[in-house]
């Protein structure tokens, strides 16, 4: 809040250029705080069969041991819910303290068996008393009003219950299931996500219950992001202050599932906000933790960083995705999608095979490239020289000094810096590469930039707060009305793979996801992972929706209500469709969710009953009661009806 007490249009966060977390007030669950001054707690899910006592206690134990505080397991009927008792009471007597959460749809009368036996229970507003069925309807306001009292007699028991037994709750909107009631009337929006948890809150406020977590979950990203932004603009503007559990839902599997939870988690934690995190990964629930664990930890010492200078306002709205409007030099900026640079300037030679990491495959018996859907845009190669031909969609980018000598070839550009561009060194007629940081982007430079429609800027930062240090750069070139054309630039030292791809989706993702870069420039100085370094690039492009270069899998990471198993399918479902760029093949275990995230896929593949599947065309029903043996082939086979099918062998 600002100092005036005044919540800005466009405020979310304490500050855009300070770190600094949102102060919530702290929810006790079991012996653990979340909110507050505690750190940010990181959990899971158990994905077991919660009727299979032994096989969750020694799951939970495995959790617990790999760092998770608190876990959740679901209770999708009365009977799971009772035998929450056991398996709480199992722990206990292994001497495994943890809080435990009961997840709860559908079933309201397992809710309040949970209450009074867990130390948290999950309740989603858009399935607890609503029912979903994709209607199309008109309420009146008085019926409108009804429905909520109908939602008010049916949630009032529980929040009671809880505020008895000291019980805690999670009221946890889910993008995939919003009720029909909250979508006919704010839509599939974040709106609608914000004011479906607000229902609910505004129940437990009447009843003078406030241990309370929200979540705003999307697996869409964009989405997510907004949602979680617009619940804390509302709650500063009441003076309402809960704290926040994070995740992206359905994220996936592997390296796609890190890039797209890091990014959206990340974009939310950069500017302070969450208490508690979940990484949801179709993998088992302990390989959660350490994600979960990597993404907070970077936020344990980012406060004293050096200063950035304040916004007073923000150009952007943060509840709704623009992007910043550029003009276009060659196929950067403008209406073309962000492209990707390589980085091979410690190379101490290049060859047509270094560029076999970055999408380029040469056929020596064919003399001719193969150019896949993840190929670089651009190359900077530093000081070197390239002795063959070059593919046609490659560019090639070369320190000023070595361009000059080679300003003859084709497709060959200048990479200046600060001092040099201001100096009026030679550029070339199309196209130039101009590095600089924050600090450097005084008046003058910024006059040039506007003016000259061959520059596009590549930013850097050494700021330990870089995001926020770079989206201030682009704050003061939207404020000059400078349409420069902007590549994000960050390196990265000798870390972990694992930690490249997070720290990188983290620092570039936000941009991204706010309408903010034209590029991404990713330096690996510790040299040798060209192709994790280039499958991580178009991986956060494709998590932020600015550029689809391969399948989307939406896919839920499993819980004791799933009806298959998710990994092994999702594993057979990918070995087929990996190669159909561009189409989202939603992966789904029970209904819970599966419906709505439907709508935000091209196809669905849901469970619905023990060795079936109903297969979905976006959010209709297209196929029931398939046997799980054929469903992959019939889904194939609807992918092919709605002719979005090609045969691999099409595309090599």
């Amino acid at each position: 809040m600002s100092e005036t007490g005044i919540i800005a249009l466009w405020q979310y966060c304490p500050s855009l250029t300070r770190y600094e977390r949102w102060r919530t007030r702290e929810v006790r669950i079991g012996g653990i705080g979340i909110g507050g001054s505690n750190p940010i707690r990181v959990q899971s899910m158990t994905t077991t069969d919660t009727m299979d006592t032994a096989a969750t206690v020694a799951q939970s134990i495995r959790m617990i041991e790999a760092g998770c505080e608190l876990v959740r397991i679901t209770a999708p009927s009365k009977k799971d819910a009772e035998n929450l008792a056991e398996i709480k009471k199992q722990l206990r007597a292994a001497g495994f303290e943890t809080p435990l959460v009961a997840d709860i749809h559908f079933t309201p009368n397992a809710a309040e068996v949970a209450a009074r036996i867990v130390e948290k229970v999950r309740v989603n507003p858009g399935n607890y008393v609503d029912k979903k069925k994709f209607d199309v309807r008109e309420y009146t306001d008085a019926q409108y009003d009804e429905e909520l009292e109908r939602i008010r007699e049916r949630f009032t028991p529980l929040v009671r219950i809880c505020k008895e037994h000291g019980t805690a709750m999670r009221i946890g909107t889910n993008h995939g299931s919003l009720s029909d009631r909250i979508l006919n009337r704010y839509g599939d929006t974040p709106l609608g996500m914000v004011e479906s948890a607000f229902e609910f809150l505004r129940i437990c406020r009447d009843e003078n219950y406030h241990d309370i977590v929200l979540s705003m979950k999307a697996s869409n990203v964009q989405v997510m992001v907004q949602a979680y932004r617009l619940l804390v603009h509302r709650m500063m503007a009441e003076g309402w202050d809960y704290p926040l559990h994070l995740g992206v839902t359905e994220a996936g599997d592997g390296e796609d599932g890190r890039v797209k939870s890091a990014a959206g988690i990340g974009a939310l934690l950069e500017d302070g906000i969450g208490d508690t995190v979940r990484v949801s990964l179709t993998e088992e629930p302990e390989a959660e933790i350490p994600v979960a664990r990597a993404l907070v930890d970077r936020y344990a010492k980012r406060a004293g960083h050096d200063a950035i200078p304040a916004i007073e306002q923000s150009p952007l709205d943060p509840f709704a995705h623009a992007r910043r409007t550029t003009r276009e030099v060659l196929n950067i900026g403008a209406r073309h999608v962000p492209v990707v640079m390589a980085d091979l300037s410690n190379r101490k030679e290049i060859t047509p095979a270094t560029l076999y990491a970055w999408g380029y495959r040469y056929s020596v018996p064919l003399d001719k490239w193969n150019i896949t859907d993840q190929a670089c845009d651009f190359a900077f190669i530093g000081k070197n020289t390239i002795g063959f031909e070059i593919p046609g969609t490659l560019g090639i980018v070369q320190e000023h000094a070595t361009w000059l000598k080679e300003k003859h070839k084709e497709r060959h550009y200048p990479f200046i810096n600060k001092k040099d561009y201001i100096d009026g060194v030679e550029q070339h007629p199309h196209f130039n590469l101009v590095y600089a940081t924050l600090p450097e982007l005084d008046n003058a430079f910024i006059a040039k930039l506007k003016e000259d429609v061959t520059a596009v800027l590549l930013i850097d930062t050494y700021n330990a707060h870089g995001m926020a240090e770079q989206r201030r750069l682009f704050f003061d070139l939207m404020a000059k009305e400078c349409p420069v054309p902007l590549i994000i630039g960050r390196a990265y030292g000798d870390i972990t793979n694992d930690a490249l791809v997070l720290e990188s989706s983290t620092d570039i993702g936000p941009l991204l996801i706010d309408g903010l870069g034209d590029g991404i420039f990713i330096a690996d100085e510790k040299g040798g992972r060209e192709d994790l370094v280039c499958r991580t690039a178009f991986g956060i492009l494709q998590a932020t929706r600015t550029r689809t270069s391969k399948t989307e899998y939406i896919s839920c990471p499993s819980c004791g209500r799933t009806l298959f198993d998710l990994q092994e399918t999702t594993a057979k479902i990918r070995a087929r469709t990996s190669h159909l760029k561009g189409v989202k093949i939603g992966i789904m275990g029970c209904i819970v969710n599966g419906p709505g995230e439907m709508a935000d896929a091209d196809f669905g593949y849901v469970g619905t009953g023990n060795g079936v599947i109903t297969l979905y065309r976006e959010k209709e029903v297209v196929k029931r009661n398939v046997p799980s043996a054929q469903a992959v082939d019939e889904l194939i086979a609807l992918i092919k009806e709605h002719g979005m099918w090609v045969e691999a062998a099409e595309i090599q």
